[in-house]
């Protein structure tokens, strides 16, 4: 039976994202009738009407299509959804994804989160931090926590708020330099919290990003930790072209 008592996300929203994984993955293949509400019921152990809400979401999507008395068949195999690329190269660290829309959960002084990576630089006396919610086409992707020192916090133009990256932003104030740049990955799974901003599962999995910032002084004036959905992330990295063996 699958589990869906760990999460505060939505069963028919958790349902959805499996039975959509199902058609990804082929084990619900094109053209196939899929099992009858009653039975992914009591496959999921959930009631009936959680399952059609679950299932009208890939019908919207035009993923499925039901016929009275026929049942219910898979139409299409999702879009791509890799779209999500995490930048490797400093210009693309800079550059907005084309679409997205950043919302913002909340902004306050605070400081560091206490566990800084190793050489991340030298604190600043205070932060900013900027929590933010990143969107597009109607899907939440990233969740971002954004500590900036907050002697350049008055620098900072409300409109770049939404419209920025974390490094764009700071790069971008006036009469700030920054010497040198750090981004470290790592793939985890969802908590509580970021399955709830991000309306996934708990346990599903996800990438860790931080970014960081320093001055020439060292000082580390922006720290940026993301979370971004697993199953919309992918990395590409251009290694070094090989010349034939001559």
């Amino acid at each position: 039976m699958v589990d869906l008592t760990r999460s505060n996300v939505s069963r028919y929203i958790q349902l959805a994202t499996l039975f959509r994984s199902r058609i990804e993955s082929g084990v619900w293949k094109l053209g196939e009738r899929i099992p009858t509400v009653d039975e992914l019921a009591a496959e999921c152990g959930v009631a009936r009407a959680t399952i059609r809400q679950a299932l009208d979401q890939l019908e919207e999507d035009g993923l499925i299509q039901r016929f009275r008395a026929k049942g219910t068949f898979v139409r299409k195999a999702p879009a791509e959804r890799l779209w999500c690329e995490v930048q490797t190269d400093w210009s693309g660290l800079l550059r907005s994804r084309e679409g997205a829309v950043i919302e913002i959960l909340s902004s306050t002084p605070r400081s560091l989160p206490p566990l800084l990576p190793e050489g991340f630089g030298i604190p600043a006396p205070a932060y900013r931090h900027l929590r933010r919610r990143h969107w597009r086409d109607g899907q939440a992707f990233l969740l971002a926590d954004v500590y900036l020192d907050e002697r350049l916090w008055p620098k900072v133009e409300p409109e770049h708020l939404t419209s920025r990256t974390a490094l764009n932003l700071i790069a971008s104030l006036p009469g700030v330099t920054i010497a040198d740049a750090r981004q470290v990955l790592t793939i985890g799974a969802a908590d509580v919290d970021a399955a709830s901003f991000l309306q996934i599962p708990i346990n599903a999995p996800v990438a860790h990003v931080a970014r960081a910032a320093v001055d020439p002084d060292g000082c580390l004036i922006l720290l940026a930790n993301g979370v971004y959905r697993g199953d919309l992330v992918r990395i590409d990295i251009k290694l070094a072209s090989l010349a034939a063996p001559g």
